[in-house]
């Protein structure tokens, strides 16, 4: 997703993902999720990996499920974070850099202790749906968008985070934590924008995607992959 997300932008964290990708982390992966980020550290909702494949790739199918397995953290014991949250009016970017639709998503934020002190493991799942902008530039850069290109998105991220927990967290850590109005415009500024590793990590943590990847199916088998393992297709 590229949507700010901040995904990795630079993830020292400062999601937006679609993506995300924490809040605002850093930098370390442009993130087009904004938005998607923006609720993870420097998400990559809407990262533009830059790796665009070709439309026959992996017949335009996100393994997401497998990706974003808990197993792959081997985190140790419960999860000290399993929570649910709404994001509203997220912005998500594509290949040509701009941004090409609006988000709202549900998502799932589960964080683990690892074995190795001080680090985390993050699996952060995303659903929701896109509306795309008229007159924008598609995500796959194959052409304009109409604005009737809508529909479902899924995917998300695992990322690790080195760092200290607060004492006493800004969210709760069970439960829903509620429902987040990035109320982003086009050119990527979404004044609402949370970073949800901000609300249960001192500020000096460190933020990296492992894996993430989103979805969209505009129907007629349109279909657009974002993700670090490549991008293909379109929503046109």
């Amino acid at each position: 997703m590229k949507s700010l997300i901040f995904i990795s932008f630079y993830f020292y964290m400062s999601e937006t993902i679609k993506a995300g990708l924490a809040g605002c982390v850093g930098a370390l992966a442009v993130v087009a999720l904004y938005a998607l980020a923006a609720g993870a550290p420097g998400t990559p909702s809407g990262l533009s990996s830059g790796n665009a494949a070709s439309p026959e790739v992996a017949a335009l199918r996100l393994d997401f499920g497998r990706n974003l397995a808990a197993g792959n953290c081997n985190g140790v014991g419960e999860p000290v974070v399993s929570v649910t949250q709404g994001i509203q009016n997220t912005v998500d970017s594509g290949e040509a850099g701009n941004y090409w639709a609006f988000d709202d998503f549900n998502r799932t934020i589960q964080l683990w202790r690892t074995s190795e002190e001080g680090t985390y493991c993050a699996v952060v799942k995303y659903t929701g749906n896109f509306k795309g902008a008229e007159g924008e530039t598609s995500p796959g850069n194959t052409g304009v968008l109409e604005g009737r290109e809508r529909g479902p998105i899924q995917g998300g991220y695992l990322a690790v985070i080195a760092g200290t927990l607060l004492d006493e967290p800004l969210w709760k850590t069970r439960g829903s934590v509620g429902v987040v109005d990035y109320a982003c415009d086009l050119d990527g500024n979404c004044p609402g924008a949370i970073n949800w590793v901000t609300q249960y990590f001192e500020n000096d943590y460190v933020f990296q995607y492992n894996w993430w990847g989103w979805i969209y199916r505009a129907g007629g088998n349109k279909t657009w992959v974002n993700s670090s393992n490549g991008n293909s297709g379109d929503v046109i």
